[in-house]
């Protein structure tokens, strides 16, 4: 059975180990990671976009899944580093919980599983959709829907329970510890949150497993695969951009350059003057410290950003980038070299606070490298995501999830042929149909109305979201051609209906 002494092992349901996982030195946590990686979930995360498709710029860009194992990898290391020192970082680190390695490599394995066809752009579609469509005011979000699926949407071998995950992995995967709007003054709380309300109880059952973390916080464990996400993030997409050959050294450089030579200049100007122009060099980059100033001005030093941004044009502008990308064998050698270095950087960066600030967690990043990770991160923001022919493409995928929401709607309107609808749709709507009224039963405070056929309208809205975010990108793609009509590819393009 599961170790009852010990809260963070507790499953919803508890299970018998077999003699394989007896043997195990931690069965409870390796059977998580075990669960996770068998998902079809995780797997079909090979087949989503992490910014750029693989078609569209060969085979060496990350999906979702290649980054989870590398946030997998980061994360682990880390936590072995932390649940092994001998002094005040270990003490700590002990009296809120431990930081079991395994626990951090199943939740780092984990968290991304909640992402939609096509990315952050396929998030935000879905979000706006949720909301107009359906009148769901939480609207969706990518780390609720993570939540969502592990505990409630993929089931292993019984119902009502997810993958049946233990405390520890659940809480792990709580990087916004909250619903919609409860998050305050805390990190991401604008938009972020890590459990619908549907999925509420689920969210405070795993964090009662740690009665010495403070509400609203992450766990030791959580923040661990954070920091890794980010650090993965900051590196892997600066790989994937620079291969594909969209990093245009002389344009970022003239923005390095014309920030720290105009700098006096530069703060003398307001916001609006500021982004009134840009687009000239050096204004985006005083943009970025405005931003971490007003944001986090518990941690956000002035020399501190200008020592990064000196590292990063040293390292990465004038160094990685002034080679081009010819995609030989010391190229190859070259960059790993280049990511290997900085990642080792990052991770021997991290520091633990007993009571960090609201915007932090038990576990960071220090000053210096947490500057640094926002001037790598702002490499990508500024010079790829906010590109016009990036932008083209992505509003064509989102007018594919929006095709697709629209088309499984009216579908279910249908009296007459709902009955051919996907089966997995109707089972979605059916789980959110129960979760809905049962929220109506024991938490009606979370419900703006008790009216039964309006909550029937939002379980199949939600259904409906939780079928097309479940897609891959191909298969949006497919779906999207076949229920418009535009393809005679019946069977092969069918797969996954």
């Amino acid at each position: 059975m599961t170790h009852d002494t010990d809260p963070r092992t507790a499953r919803r349901v508890p299970e018998e180990l077999d003699d394989f996982q007896r043997a195990e030195r931690n069965p409870d946590f390796r059977v998580d990671v075990e669960r996770i990686r068998f998902s079809p979930f995780f797997s079909r995360l090979s087949a989503v976009t992490q910014v750029i498709a693989q078609s569209g710029a060969g085979l060496a860009v990350h999906n979702r899944l290649t980054h989870s194992v590398k946030v997998a990898a980061v994360a682990r290391a880390i936590a072995v580093h932390l649940s092994t020192d001998p002094g005040e970082k270990g003490r700590i680190i002990a009296e809120l919980g431990g930081c079991h390695p395994v626990v951090v490599q199943a939740a780092a394995s984990a968290h991304d599983v909640g992402h939609p066809p096509f990315g952050h752009l396929g998030e935000h579609t879905l979000d706006r959709l949720a909301k107009r469509r359906f009148g769901l005011a939480e609207g969706f979000e990518g780390n609720a829907q993570t939540f969502r699926i592990l505990t409630r949407l993929d089931e292993h071998d019984q119902p009502g329970v997810g993958l049946n995950l233990t405390a520890a992995t659940r809480a792990g995967v709580l990087k916004y510890p909250w619903v919609r709007g409860e998050g305050g003054d805390r990190k991401g709380s604008s938009h972020k949150f890590s459990a619908y309300s549907l999925d509420v109880d689920e969210m405070r059952d795993a964090l009662s497993a740690y009665p010495d973390i403070e509400a609203g916080q992450q766990t030791v464990e959580c923040s661990v695969m954070d920091i890794a996400d980010d650090i993965a993030y900051s590196l892997h997409d600066l790989d994937d951009f620079y291969r594909a050959g969209l990093l245009n050294q002389a344009t970022i450089s003239a923005e390095f350059r014309a920030w720290q030579r105009d700098l006096g200049e530069l703060r003398g100007l307001d916001e609006p003057a500021l982004r009134y122009a840009d687009r000239s060099p050096g204004h985006s980059l005083e943009l970025l410290w405005r931003r971490l100033e007003r944001k986090d001005p518990w941690i956000a030093d002035a020399d501190a950003f200008t020592a990064a941004v000196a590292r990063v044009r040293e390292e990465v502008v004038d160094g990685l980038l002034a080679v081009p990308f010819d995609n030989s064998l010391a190229a190859d050698r070259a960059l790993a070299q280049f990511t290997s270095e900085w990642i080792s950087h990052l991770q021997s960066s991290v520091t633990v606070h007993r009571s960090p600030n609201r915007r932090s967690g038990h576990v960071s990043l220090d000053v210096t490298a947490w500057h640094e990770v926002a001037v790598l991160k702002f490499l990508h923001e500024r010079f790829i995501l906010d590109r016009p022919d990036l932008a083209v493409y992505q509003r064509g995928q989102a007018s594919v999830v929006e095709r697709l929401v629209d088309a499984f709607t009216a579908w279910l309107d249908d009296s007459y042929d709902v009955r051919r609808a996907p089966r997995r749709l109707l089972d979605l709507v059916d789980l959110a149909s129960d979760d809905y009224m049962r929220l109506a039963r024991e938490d009606p405070d979370r419900l703006d109305t008790a009216d039964s056929v309006e909550l029937r309208r939002r379980a199949r809205g939600r259904g409906i979201i939780d079928y097309v975010s479940s897609l891959t990108d191909a298969q949006a793609r497919d779906h999207d051609a076949m229920i418009s009509g535009q393809t005679e590819r019946l069977w092969d393009a069918g797969q996954g209906l």
